[in-house]
């Protein structure tokens, strides 16, 4: 009889224990600055893959806050082409030169 109290007393702790237990702590449940700026950055690298999204990353979860936005070199030469326009021959090739070696 004094066995069957025993198993009957840990078994209604058990039930009685879970609730409490499945509970998350308060800073569990909401997202940390850290993590809130993984999120942020994570959205803003969009597409970039490799060691491009893995600079793009660093510069973005240090502390200096967010980075100055940066094209690719497919990028640059897109905006430099449109900006071109009419351009042709010599002129267009020194415009090209300049757009091109300008970092942004």
């Amino acid at each position: 009889m004094k066995m069957q109290s025993v198993i009957a007393a840990i078994v209604l702790g058990g039930v009685l224990a879970a609730p409490a237990l499945a509970q998350t702590p308060a800073s569990a449940a909401a997202p940390n600055s850290q993590q809130q700026k993984m999120k942020a950055c994570n959205t803003q690298a969009g597409d970039k893959k490799g060691d491009d999204r893995k600079a793009f990353m660093k510069q973005c979860l240090s502390a200096s806050g967010a980075p100055a936005p940066t094209m690719s070199q497919q990028e640059r030469m897109k905006a430099c082409n449109t900006q071109a326009g009419d351009k042709k021959g010599d002129d267009r090739k020194a415009f090209m030169k300049q757009c091109l070696s300008t970092k942004s």
